[in-house]
């Protein structure tokens, strides 16, 4: 698909942390990881929420979220 993110020469696992932002290469998926995760397989990291996760960890029904780039 001509919209995939590359992903030639990432790294074949991650560790995230609370706060980053990374694709799951096998899916297509963005992530943003509000608790610790392990380390896994196919995660590409893209970045990092540098504030505001206690919101997003506060949520306890579903809701949507609107990434725009920083200006």
């Amino acid at each position: 698909m001509d919209n995939e993110l590359p992903t030639d020469g990432e790294p074949n696992e991650f560790d995230p942390d609370v706060g980053d932002l990374c694709l799951y290469a096998p899916w297509g998926n963005l992530s943003i990881f509000y608790k610790d995760f392990r380390n896994s397989n196919g995660l590409i990291s893209l970045g990092h929420i540098d504030s505001g996760m206690d919101v997003i960890s506060g949520m306890n029904k579903d809701f949507s979220v609107l990434l725009e780039k920083a200006k």
